[in-house]
């Protein structure tokens, strides 16, 4: 085991980041997100990195869906980015803080305004009867709002994953693959190689 900085793992992210988003076809910002109920009952589902700093890595979402009610009975969550173009994985595991509300309101602004009306016509996770309703359900929420700027609803805002850990996995031949383990350590990191 040796210790490097705490710049260390971001910077690898950030490299290999750069490479998928050169070479991955579709959506390399899309990643698993892992969460579980207080009772350790885990669900994951697939979501689109938003940002991503020394800091953490962040990724928006209705506080009411399945998965804000997770994170909020249990703020821990797990992230799995794969690269099939490029035969790399990247996994990391870390408590869950909200961002700010201005950061949250600044990501919104951003998002094209059907996303927006999207974001209060939808009480995601919630079952509903058909298509029809739906549909509705947005048409009304276009009527409210008319040509009117569209707010950030009160139950919509970011996480960050504040890492703990991460995994950067490469695929080598006979199965003899690279695995490299970054583990926080006060202002530092522990590094470690992993048998694949």
């Amino acid at each position: 085991m040796s210790q490097v900085p705490f710049d260390a793992p971001f910077e690898h992210f950030a490299q290999w980041f750069t490479a998928a988003r050169e070479k991955e076809p579709q959506l390399p910002e899309a990643v698993t997100v892992a969460t579980a109920t207080r009772d350790g009952k885990p669900s994951a589902r697939l979501v689109l990195m938003k940002g991503f700093d020394r800091r953490g890595f962040v990724f928006y979402t209705n506080f009411e869906s399945r998965k804000g009610e997770e994170l909020a009975a249990n703020p821990h969550a797990a992230l799995c980015f794969h690269w099939k173009a490029l035969l790399r994985q990247v996994r990391i595991e870390g408590a869950i803080e909200i961002v700010s509300d201005a950061e949250a309101d600044a990501y919104f602004a951003s998002r094209p305004r059907g996303a927006q009306i999207g974001a209060w016509a939808s009480p995601q996770s919630q079952p509903y009867q058909d298509r029809v309703e739906l549909e509705r359900r947005n048409a009304e929420v276009e009527a409210r709002f008319g040509s009117a700027p569209v707010p950030r609803p009160p139950f919509w805002s970011g996480y960050r994953v504040v890492p703990e850990l991460f995994e950067f996995w490469e695929d080598r031949p006979f199965r003899l693959h690279d695995r490299f383990l970054y583990r926080r350590d006060g202002e530092g990191w522990r590094t470690e190689r992993l048998y694949p």
